[in-house]
């Protein structure tokens, strides 16, 4: 990713992409059929719903910056791994889907953390309660480990996880 200012990335309250080794998200994406297309810093990010530093999808691009966080970028793919077949065909910036597909996206982003280097589940828990995301719970540590049930349910159903809670590499179909 383009490099920004490495104290404003020490001192940044969540892992950015900018922070990762080179390949390592891309890798990632490419697992799933998906290309990561780097933006300039302080341009707009294509497909961004929120935009400002939100990574972006377009078809099967996910669209980031150096500043984009990485809960940001793994949430976006998760929405692209998650959504059915004619919503993927059709994805430009809203990626759509209902309560029960959020939760999954959550759930994933979690898991694939696992796969990020410097990332991991434990940081994926500080990075997204510091962001902001919402959880009855209070965290989502706490949803993750006592109310996600329903969620990793959803994912096993459609063969995105197997049984221990490891990617498939696979689209919802």
């Amino acid at each position: 990713m383009n490099s920004i200012n490495s104290n404003t990335l020490q001192n940044a309250a969540v892992l950015y992409c900018g922070d990762l080794p080179a390949d390592n998200l891309a890798s990632l994406l490419r697992r799933y059929g998906m290309q990561l297309i780097r933006i300039e810093i302080h341009t707009n990010i294509p497909g961004s719903y929120w935009g400002d530093s939100e990574a972006g999808l377009i078809d099967m691009r996910l669209y980031a910056r150096a500043d984009t966080p990485v809960h940001s970028a793994l949430h976006e793919a998760c929405h692209y791994i998650c959504m059915d077949p004619q919503r993927r065909q059709h994805l430009d910036t809203d990626a759509g889907g209902g309560y029960e597909e959020e939760n999954a996206v959550c759930y994933l982003q979690i898991l694939l953390s696992e796969q990020i280097e410097g990332m991991g589940k434990q940081r994926m828990f500080t990075d997204m309660d510091r962001w902001g995301y919402s959880f009855r719970l209070g965290s989502s540590q706490a949803w993750f480990e006592q109310d996600a049930a329903d969620a990793r349910q959803w994912l096993l159903d459609r063969a995105l996880i197997g049984p221990s809670n490891l990617p498939s590499w696979k689209l919802r179909q």
